[in-house]
């Protein structure tokens, strides 16, 4: 029997239209969660201080990324076997396979948890984590960790609705939780006076009323699914699936930030001005990869579902559209940063040296932009289609292992700037012509779906 409907369904409508409106609110949450960690920034760094703001932002940050990213990252493995099976239109099935993802994720969230409780010193002096800072970054860390069941399930869940295609409510939730969060901050920071503790405290509210928002919304749920407690266990055919597709996207995450940190040890041998122009650079251009990321996020739910439901057509149609779309939203975005950027840095900063600079990384990589496009729309319709190895190889090895190469050889002789720059625009260029290779002729239209094996 068929559980699909016109609103969640994404296997009928006219595709860019149905894409579009789906993609909407994905960005706009990602763009959101962009001014909201810029205002917990702002009252951290102003009420509490810039070692404060050290301890949040620094190694802690840098843990949190590698750690809870990597399993973070593997709720995209859940959400394209719920895409496929709900197109497949096989309630039972799906049932049971959003139980499998919660339950997974839940004991995930506990097993790190207890990892990160015990082991945040030592992971902080790994990272040389300066003395001054430490105390605060421990205890921060501490108490992010007990939130962290939260933060794995509330990211599984949201998810799980946009494999069922439903976008909005988790955009809508994620809202909620970060009004919340910039409340609580207000409050318990500077009319309580908890400085750093007061920040994690927020932080871990604001994860358990949002996990607890969608999964009020998954267990009431309707005709087509509903989340109850007698499915949330683990189930060797489901589980399989999710893993063999989240955990490449988990190492591709984690190779990310592993890379980031390596070019960080470049970026701060060019000196001062430039360490504060590139982080200064990462905040402009962050509406741009948030936008990008929600594209790729759309694009795999869409993908997902019309090929569980065997409509190859409309995956093509989605292929093609989505490229334009992503072309154009990429030029728009690059056009407006490229011409507002002057202003807007000088709002940010006084320092005519850190604008000057910034202008000049922005004018090395935003032009490029329009090369990200193929890999992140490519690589988001292998992974809907459940091909996700190679896409993963692809990148790891174009992007991740070729930046740090380059880091080791071409900026470790000329030290310049440019060098530092090419690392990027160059590592996308032959990133999207492997994938448009491997696109081309790996076969990946005729996989077999999930649903059939």
């Amino acid at each position: 029997m068929s559980i699909r409907n016109g609103q969640n369904d994404l296997t009928t409508g006219t595709v860019w239209k149905k894409l579009l409106v789906f993609f909407v609110p994905i960005a706009a949450g990602t763009i959101i969660q962009q001014f909201y960690n810029a205002a917990d920034g702002l009252i951290v760094g102003r009420f509490v201080g810039t070692n404060a703001l050290a301890a949040v932002g620094g190694s802690s940050a840098q843990i949190i990324n590698v750690l809870v990213g990597f399993f973070v990252a593997l709720t995209a493995g859940a959400s394209v076997v719920i895409g496929q099976i709900y197109g497949a239109g096989r309630k039972e099935e799906l049932n049971q396979a959003i139980g499998n993802a919660v339950a997974a994720l839940s004991a995930a969230g506990a097993g790190l948890m207890v990892i990160g409780i015990l082991a945040s010193p030592a992971l902080l002096h790994l990272l040389n984590t300066p003395e001054e800072t430490m105390e605060g970054a421990v205890l921060y860390l501490r108490i992010y960790f007990l939130g962290v069941p939260f933060v794995m399930i509330l990211n599984m869940e949201s998810s799980i609705l946009r494999g069922l295609g439903d976008s909005f409510h988790p955009f809508l939730y994620m809202v909620i939780g970060c009004v919340m969060n910039i409340a609580l901050d207000a409050l318990f920071v500077i009319v309580f006076g908890w400085g750093i503790a007061g920040v994690a405290v927020a932080t871990v509210m604001a994860q358990v009323v949002n996990t607890a928002l969608l999964s009020r919304r998954l267990m009431r749920g309707t005709e087509e699914y509903r989340l109850s407690l007698r499915d949330l266990k683990l189930k060797k055919v489901y589980l399989i699936n999710m893993m063999r597709l989240g955990i490449p996207a988990g190492l591709q995450a984690s190779m990310y930030s592993i890379s980031n940190m390596i070019i960080q040890v470049a970026v701060n041998s060019l000196g001062t001005v430039v360490v504060a122009s590139w982080a200064m650079s990462g905040k402009t251009d962050g509406i741009y990869w948030a936008v990008s990321n929600a594209m790729g996020a759309a694009i795999t739910s869409f993908i997902a579902q019309n090929h569980g439901a065997g409509r190859m057509d409309r995956v093509k149609q989605c292929v093609r559209q989505g490229l334009i779309m992503d072309f154009v939203i990429t030029a728009g975005i690059s056009a407006i940063l490229m011409l507002t950027a002057i202003p807007l840095l000088r709002i940010l900063t006084p320092d005519e040296a850190v604008v000057q600079t910034t202008y000049t990384i922005m004018a090395y990589i935003v032009p490029f932009y329009f090369t990200w496009v193929l890999v992140e729309v490519l690589s988001a319709v292998l992974r809907g289609v459940g091909d996700a190895f190679y896409p993963v190889v692809i990148i790891g090895t174009g992007i991740c292992l070729f930046r740090v190469i380059w880091i080791l050889t071409v900026f470790s002789h000329f030290g310049t700037l440019l060098s530092l720059c090419l690392s990027y625009t160059v590592s996308w260029t032959i990133t999207s012509i492997a994938l448009v290779i491997y696109y081309r002729k790996g076969g990946w239209m005729t996989r077999r779906r999930i649903v059939d094996r």
